[in-house]
């Protein structure tokens, strides 16, 4: 039976035609690289036989080594069998300085495609050089020792283990101890070869919180290494020996905050808004992005309260890095305005003091009026919501359309008797060999998901309304909330 059913899917798939898209991509494995490390470019052409370039030089550095691999894949969606073909030539090089990718052409089925260039940084390593001849060495440093209180800075301990030394065992690595200060990772860590050893930076964005004198204690490291005092019968060793050390101690000198402020940094601000003018009831999506050097971990974004206005708003999504040695962030955060009448967005004015230049500058959101396109007939509805009260809100009410019924001529023609029993037959195996199909279960809707997706829908029905209402409450930790899966279901079913 499963040979049967692998057969029909087959002849399935063969009616439909093979899609094929092509084109060709560029990527590196880092875009920042410590001099003396190499660079992995990696040229990917999708879509059948590809001719690469002959590449000896990237840019002005010689390339190191180059290898060459290819896949093939199958998906289908909508109807169509999609395969991609694609080859992948990998070309390794050392830069000696800040350079760029030349865009390179690839020829594919007869047809030429180009990559993009890409930048690539080379920064010298600040990790201590390590004298003598020892093992492993662990090192910690900061950017700064002398900060503010509010004021952020970046602590990182180099791991250095010496090339030719073969561990036996995992390196056991205890964190300096930050307890004094609010902490969080510095992103990805980063390893390079440096002279003859092997560097592992660990990075930690810190912040002051109170003033005062500080230190931050050593981090500390075990290392394990084949013990080749011991050795059995055939000459081989085994066991682990240990060693361990530890790195320095640093003073941090945290300073009382001159001037108040909501931050602390240089950043700037950008907001966008997706109209200006929409119907009753349909949202307007206002995204507000702040970014620069500082931490925006902790900042909370003032809060939009107008009459007459539901305001929806998501979790701020917070990205932090490390760019040129300093902790950069981007504070993103989204607003949703939902009202049957015209409304004005106020302006948000929050404070940043300028470490650099000691001054208190001001960061502004401006301010947006909104036209709402009213309609000529409306019905008021009270609707309650778990937390404020009740709302009263202007919905739409739609006339109820005439049911037109109109005659359908259907032109029969004679089939003849061999189709019929061929359809027939092809009905029953096919019903057979459902029966053992595994059924599908349908995973139930997530209420973010259904959030999105009922929103948009609220002037259609007070049903609708209430329920968004609910999801929202229930989303900012209202736990009195019930919400009703089964109808929440139903909902989201009608508007998907």
């Amino acid at each position: 039976m499963k040979k049967i059913l692998f057969t029909l899917l087959v002849i399935h798939y063969s009616l439909f035609t093979l899609l094929q898209a092509a084109g060709v991509k560029a990527t590196v494995d880092t875009v920042e690289v410590v001099k003396g490390n190499p660079v992995t470019l990696r040229i990917k052409a999708t879509g059948g036989s590809a001719a690469f370039p002959r590449i000896l030089m990237v840019d002005t550095a010689p390339v190191t080594g180059t290898s060459t691999s290819s896949s093939r894949n199958l998906s289908m969606a909508n109807g169509s069998v999609t395969s991609e073909v694609s080859t992948t030539k990998i070309i390794q090089f050392m830069p000696e300085h800040d350079m760029t990718i030349p865009s390179y052409t690839v020829n594919i089925a007869g047809k030429k495609y180009q990559t993009d260039p890409i930048d690539i940084k080379v920064v010298k390593s600040n990790a201590p050089t390590t004298h003598g001849n020892a093992l492993f060495t662990l090192k910690m440093q900061s950017n700064k020792t002398k900060v503010r209180v509010g004021e952020s800075f970046m602590v990182t301990v180099y791991f250095s283990l010496r090339n030719d030394v073969k561990l036996s065992q995992e390196v056991q690595y205890t964190h300096p101890d930050l307890s004094d200060f609010v902490v969080i990772e510095g992103g990805e860590q980063k390893a390079y070869i440096k002279e003859n050893y092997q560097v592992q930076e660990v990075r930690y964005i810190v912040t002051a919180t109170k003033e005062g004198n500080f230190t931050i204690s050593p981090a500390h490291a075990k290392v394990g290494v084949p013990d080749r005092s011991r050795r059995d019968i055939f000459g081989m060793t085994f066991g682990t020996k240990w060693y361990q050390t530890a790195s320095n101690a640093l003073q941090i000198e945290v300073l009382p905050q001159t001037k108040d402020a909501d931050l602390i940094g240089d950043f700037k601000v950008t907001s966008n808004i997706d109209a200006e003018e929409v119907k009753a009831n349909k949202p307007v999506n206002l995204t507000v992005t702040i970014e620069g050097k500082g931490n925006l971990e902790n900042f909370e974004f003032p809060k939009y309260e107008i009459d007459g206005v539901t305001v929806y708003s998501d979790e701020a999504k917070v990205d932090t890095k490390v760019v040129n040695n300093e902790l950069y962030s981007i504070y993103t955060k989204s607003f949703a305005f939902i009202s049957d009448a015209d409304f004005h967005i106020p302006e948000r004015t929050f404070s940043m003091l300028d470490t650099k230049t000691d001054t208190v500058k001001s960061l502004t959101v401006p301010a947006y009026d909104i036209k709402v396109k009213n309609s000529n007939k409306s019905t008021t509805t009270t609707v309650a919501t778990p937390k404020n009260g009740m709302v009263q809100t202007k919905l739409t009410q739609t006339s109820t359309p005439k049911e037109v019924i109109v005659e359908k001529k259907v032109e029969v023609k004679t089939v003849a008797w061999w189709m019929l029993a061929l359809a027939f037959l092809a009905g029953v195996a096919a019903m057979y060999l459902v029966r053992f199909m595994p059924a599908k279960k349908q995973k139930p809707y997530k209420e973010s998901e259904a959030l999105k997706i009922l929103y948009g829908h609220m002037s259609e029905d007070p049903k609708v309304e209430e329920m968004v209402r609910k999801l929202y409450a229930k989303k900012n930790g209202d736990k009195s909330v019930h919400i009703d899966k089964k109808e929440l279901k139903e909902m989201v079913e009608r508007f998907r």
